[in-house]
């Protein structure tokens, strides 16, 4: 490679306020193999773009250097760039000059100078190692698999399926509708839950390219985005496995009650008038009225309890569950239209009701309704005759409450689904300390999860109420959707390969690879690539002993070449 266009980038006075950019472009002309050199304001806008498409046809350019930000921001647009202009966009590189250069030595302008400059030539003498390399074309299987049938899932397989590709939904309990199934009714829209969760699920059922499986789940998997090769299990006979190719998955289980035995302090699983919110959901749904538990009579006072567990970092869930403020505004609020001359009581350390309109629902269970919220924790619940005793605290006043209520209802944590531990493990993605499904990015990439392919939908990602769980499963849907768009799948080449002359196959790189794309061919006898599953690490290549294994345009040649500059 001779002929090596060199663009310096201004980044306004991001890196020209540093480095006088003009003396290294000055310099980096006469280095050995760069043929033009220049400097611009804004590499990246259209202008910067168009000076690179020119050079490269005016010079004949076959390499190109972009001194500028970091290669994660605009590595992507410098390659399509210089595509468009004809050259191979793997002959590009970034140099960063500006995070790893003009920032760390902003009060040191000649250092930062002399460093821009060995940084491009270090990047000169790795880019004349680099091979043409052509994207790599995957089959695609475009089939989707739907983990929980839950309302996200639920939400999922419809927009997938109605888009015209076949979906298998499956759910590990014997029905479908997850929790949703136990409301008597969101909030701020009450009325509307059952009939809109029964038309979903006769949609899902109905639906000619949704098949559902219920009582069962995923015992397996493996594969790689666009080429999944599943198994699928009833929960009585685990032996009894179906094997279930698609191209993409969305994780959808969902979330877990918390037991009340772990909250013995409140009485939970020892006295039968204190009961979870769900519980009292659950009454609110099957009878026309409410009645207590321990002898059926109208509970004419009404303890909640909120944070019952939750923000609680001795009881290992330090999280708030995001969705108890509003469930409990909502139960009160039925609770005095059900018991018109009942009172309610709400204990609570803070009100937590961001949304359009939550506030004045919660404003409204307090004025309209009569509900009594006390700031403060509850120190201690126990049974006294035919009343369960409430002792807490008003921290507004100042004084210590005591409530004789005939119920008590607490607003315990959302866990994790039973098992999503151990299904992230065969998806080979990621979780949290508490158990839920960690995405890959929590503002950029929401729905995705770190192993390409598999998205994320719903509670089991973390705590979220109904139209947040359908907005993230409908995203969800539509990155499975923008997969399935393409005839094929488009890989990066810039991937790991093997040296056959230099490899002895003693699975060194095997062990090594945290993405398991390695494994020895026992016929050729040497060690070979998944090139869909190989995500550019190069642990493989540190680990092999002979320098068999190489990360394509990252050989150590190349590295030790540009290493050679710096040093």
């Amino acid at each position: 490679m001779s002929k090596i266009g060199v663009f310096i980038c201004h980044c306004g006075i991001n890196i020209s306020g540093t480095v006088d950019v003009e003396k290294v472009a000055a310099d980096i002309a006469h280095y050995p193999g760069v043929a033009f050199s220049t400097t611009y304001k804004y590499t990246c806008s259209d202008p910067g773009q168009q000076l690179i498409r020119d050079a490269i046809k005016e010079h004949s350019l076959d390499g190109v250097i972009v001194a500028a930000c970091s290669p994660a921001m605009h590595e992507v647009t410098f390659r399509r760039t210089a595509a468009s202009a004809g050259l191979n966009p793997y002959l590009v590189e970034c140099a960063n000059i500006r995070e790893q250069v003009s920032w760390v030595h902003a009060k040191e302008p000649q250092r930062a100078t002399e460093k821009a400059l060995a940084t491009i030539q270090s990047m000169v003498e790795k880019i004349r190692g680099n091979e043409a390399l052509d994207p790599l074309s995957l089959p695609l299987t475009k089939k989707a698999l739907v983990i929980g049938g839950g309302i996200a899932g639920l939400t999922a397989a419809l927009d997938i399926a109605d888009a015209g590709y076949p979906v298998v939904l499956v759910e590990r309990a014997p029905r479908l509708g997850g929790h949703m199934v136990e409301l008597s009714g969101p909030f701020l829209n009450f009325n509307i839950t059952p009939g809109a969760l029964a038309q979903r699920l006769d949609r899902v059922i109905q639906h000619p390219n949704i098949r559902v499986i219920t009582g069962a789940q995923v015992v397996q998997a493996d594969g790689y985005v666009g080429n999944f090769r599943t198994a699928v299990a009833p929960n009585d006979n685990p032996e009894s496995r179906e094997t279930i190719d698609v191209g993409a998955i969305v994780a959808a289980t969902g979330f877990d009650r918390y037991p009340l035995s772990r909250l013995p302090e409140y009485g939970g699983g020892a006295l039968p008038d204190v009961i979870t919110a769900l519980d009292l959901e659950a009454k609110f749904a099957a009878e026309p009225g409410l009645r207590r538990p321990s002898d059926g009579r109208i509970p004419r006072e009404v303890v909640f309890v909120q944070c019952a567990g939750s923000r609680d970092p001795e009881r290992g869930v330090s999280y708030c569950s995001k969705v108890c403020c509003m469930a409990v505004a909502k139960l009160a609020r039925t609770y005095k239209e059900r018991v018109p001359h009942g009172q309610a009581y709400v204990f609570y350390i803070d009100i937590r009701s961001a949304g359009l309109h939550y506030d004045e629902y919660v404003q409204e269970a307090m004025t309209k309704y009569r509900t009594l919220y006390l700031r403060g924790k509850v120190s201690k619940v126990y049974q006294d005759g035919d009343k369960v005793r409430v002792w807490g605290s008003d921290t507004l006043s100042g004084r210590a409450v005591e409530v004789a209520a005939d119920l008590v209802v607490l607003a315990t944590p959302m866990a994790p689904a039973p098992g999503a531990v151990e299904l992230a493990q065969r998806l080979h993605i990621s979780t949290d300390a508490h158990g839920f499904y960690s995405e890959a990015h929590p503002k950029l990439r929401p729905v995705e999860s770190l192993t390409a392919g598999i998205f994320l939908a719903g509670a089991g990602q973390g705590p979220k109420d109904i139209p947040e769980t359908v907005g993230q499963a409908s995203a969800a849907a539509a990155k499975v959707l923008q997969l399935f768009s393409r005839d094929e799948m488009k890989a990066e080449p810039t991937i790991a390969r093997v040296i056959p002359e230099l490899c002895a196959a003693c699975g060194l790189c095997v062990a090594a690879c945290p993405y398991g794309a390695r494994q020895i061919d026992e016929l050729k006898h040497i060690a070979t690539v998944n090139a869909a599953l190989c995500q550019t690490c190069g642990a493989c290549a540190a680990a092999c002993p002979n320098k068999a294994s190489v990360v394509r345009n990252w050989t150590p040649v190349q590295i030790l070449r540009a290493a050679d500059v710096l040093v």
